[in-house]
């Protein structure tokens, strides 16, 4: 019990890490702009050494566009249209395109999920970490769960996958061996909610559940 309270403890840090990570990010884009006007060379100057003295003792997260996946492959001008018939997608697991209307409710199912359904999360900025149930065993998929948030995050066996896991995103994609893969903590930190997603945001609760959900 005590090991599940510190992986929960883990995954909750992690999540408030990104959060507090990409509002920063935020932060400063809003605070850049306020600065343009009068005044704003000695004020560019005088912020520029705050930065500096912060950096040099607490160097801040890479940027997502700076985050390197060896590995890592990205689609562009992915269709998003809502359809009601079954898509076959080029790509599997698939990383985008049209898709149902109805998107799947984030969480760890011990099934095959709706791939259409699937796609709309991954619209919402999820990322999806899909597995090869002939490749890991129990412990191995306890352990990817854990390697990632609570939420936004798909977890389920994919019959087939040329690799033992399958981490996706919309427009984004990288295969890795194992659930201690590096890799996977800077997907996720690169995707997870990323706003190169259609709408990053919207709900991953209220939609579908697939069969098998178990978290």
């Amino acid at each position: 019990m005590a090991n599940d309270k510190t992986s929960d403890q883990a995954r909750r840090d992690r999540e408030a890490l990104l959060e507090a990570h990409w509002a920063s990010e935020a932060k400063a884009a809003r605070k850049q702009k306020l600065l343009v006007g009068a005044g704003a060379v000695a004020a560019v100057a005088l912020v520029g050494s705050l930065v500096t003295v912060a950096v040099v003792n607490d160097p801040p997260p890479p940027a997502r566009q700076d985050i390197e996946i060896a590995g890592l492959e990205t689609f562009e001008d992915l269709s998003a249209e809502h359809v009601n018939t079954p898509v076959d997608y080029e790509r599997e697991p698939p990383v985008g395109g049209d898709h149902a209307s109805t998107w799947l409710n984030c969480g760890v199912y011990t099934e095959e999920v709706p791939k259409e359904n699937t796609v709309h999360a991954l619209e919402h900025g999820a990322v999806w970490a899909a597995y090869n149930p002939s490749t890991l065993n129990e412990d191995e998929i306890t352990a990817l769960q854990e390697a990632l948030p609570d939420t936004y995050t798909v977890v389920s066996p994919y019959e087939g996958l040329d690799s033992p896991i399958t981490l996706s995103a919309w427009g984004a994609q990288v295969a890795v061996d194992s659930p201690d893969d590096q890799r996977i903590e800077d997907f996720v930190t690169k995707y997870w909610q990323s706003p190169q997603a259609p709408e990053p945001g919207a709900a991953c609760t209220g939609g579908l559940d697939g069969p098998g959900r178990a978290a």
